[in-house]
């Protein structure tokens, strides 16, 4: 079932997919992401089955729901993501404007607890990496936020 949804969503397009989002997020969606570094330094990144091929490896995060801090709602994603507990460590490493009904922020976090295991059919698969070893197949935005994370 959700192969034949995640087929479908990836049908629908741009315009169409932002219009069923609104019908849930009424006003502004905000979008939340961890750059998760385990104590090795690695950056945890995953495949999503919902973003296009040539760009579906990047952090882990998702929609926040109404009154929700923004930190609990990375914290939250990580979780029914990858089954990981993870901490914010920082205040927001970037936050970006500018997108039609849309603000993304990106929290550094680190894992305290659970185990990595893929908890929801949109995750494909989930991978711990060096800065250097990052799939190709990453939004360069990501590969730049994590590359400014590490250097600092």
């Amino acid at each position: 079932m959700h192969r034949i949804l995640a087929r479908l969503w990836k049908l629908l397009n741009g315009r169409l997919q932002w219009r069923l989002v609104r019908l849930r997020h009424r006003t502004f969606l905000v979008y939340a992401a961890g750059i998760v570094r385990d104590d090795q330094g690695r950056v945890l990144v995953l495949r999503h089955r919902l973003w296009p091929e040539h760009r579906a490896w990047g952090l882990p995060g998702g929609y926040v729901n109404p009154r929700e801090r923004l930190e609990d709602g990375v914290a939250r994603e990580v979780r029914e993501e990858t089954g990981l507990e993870v901490e914010v460590t920082s205040p927001p490493v970037q936050i970006l404007s500018g997108f039609e009904f849309r603000v993304e922020v990106y929290y550094a976090a680190k894992p305290t607890g659970g185990r990595l295991e893929l908890q929801t059919a949109e995750i494909l698969e989930a991978r711990w990496c060096a800065a250097d070893e990052l799939p190709a197949e990453m939004p360069d935005q990501h590969r730049e936020l994590i590359a400014t994370l590490v250097l600092s």
